[in-house]
């Protein structure tokens, strides 16, 4: 039997970079833009690719190898949310099969939604821009709840917005702290082993519940194929 079938499951979580859309184009041209301007030369998508999911915090760490407490991070970070604004919808697209998932799950009366890390006045500006986002039932942004991932509380914001038990639900996610954050939650967890998965990613030692090579096998984790 596939590995939720049995479980009651009314609802199923994404998280949304990495998982349900590849925004890494966008991320990564909107920080190449910061070294351009400073006369630092190029580098290529595949060097921001793998901390695409980590958002600025990421991409200021690839082009210019600094952390947050570095003291010229908010004001890079400031910039960099600029650019990105202005390149949000530019190359990103959601990943293939996605479309196909969504709409498997209306079909089968299972409810969906989103929890992101990604802050509000981004989320926002992806679900105006992409009509796929039109039936999720529930988005819940970084700055939402007090706190982000991997605190279980957007998770559990979540869920009361589509009014479904924790335990009736899975999160699909394809970094570690999605999967830290689903499993506080009491929800059932799935790692997308298509996405970005951090510099160092390691899933199979992340607990998750279960792994999907593409978005449709969740599908047949839900015994929906």
């Amino acid at each position: 039997m596939s590995a939720f079938a049995s479980a009651g499951i009314r609802a199923v979580l994404f998280d949304l970079d990495g998982t349900l859309i590849d925004s890494a184009p966008d991320l990564g041209s909107a920080a190449d833009q910061l070294r351009v301007h400073r006369g630092l030369p190029s580098l290529p998508l595949d060097a921001y690719r793998s901390m695409a999911g980590a958002g600025a915090r990421g991409m200021l760490a690839v082009a210019f190898g600094i952390t947050p407490e570095h003291p010229d991070f908010p004001a890079l970070r400031e910039e960099f949310f600029t650019n990105y604004e202005r390149c949000i919808h530019d190359r990103t697209y959601a990943f293939e099969g996605v479309p196909e998932l969504v709409e498997a799950l209306g079909r089968n009366t299972l409810q969906w939604g989103i929890v992101t890390n990604k802050a509000t006045r981004f989320t926002s500006l992806i679900a105006q821009r992409m009509a796929l986002f039109g039936t999720a039932g529930a988005v819940v942004s970084g700055d939402t709840t007090p706190h982000s991932k991997p605190h279980p509380a957007p998770l559990l914001e979540a869920a009361a917005r589509l009014g479904v038990a924790p335990q009736h639900c899975i999160y699909v996610g394809d970094d570690e702290r999605d999967i830290v954050a689903g499993r506080a939650a009491g929800m059932g967890t799935v790692a997308a082993m298509y996405g970005y998965l951090g510099a160092h990613g390691a899933p199979q030692g992340w607990g998750a519940d279960a792994m999907v090579e593409s978005p449709l096998e969740v599908l047949k984790l839900l015994g929906l194929d």
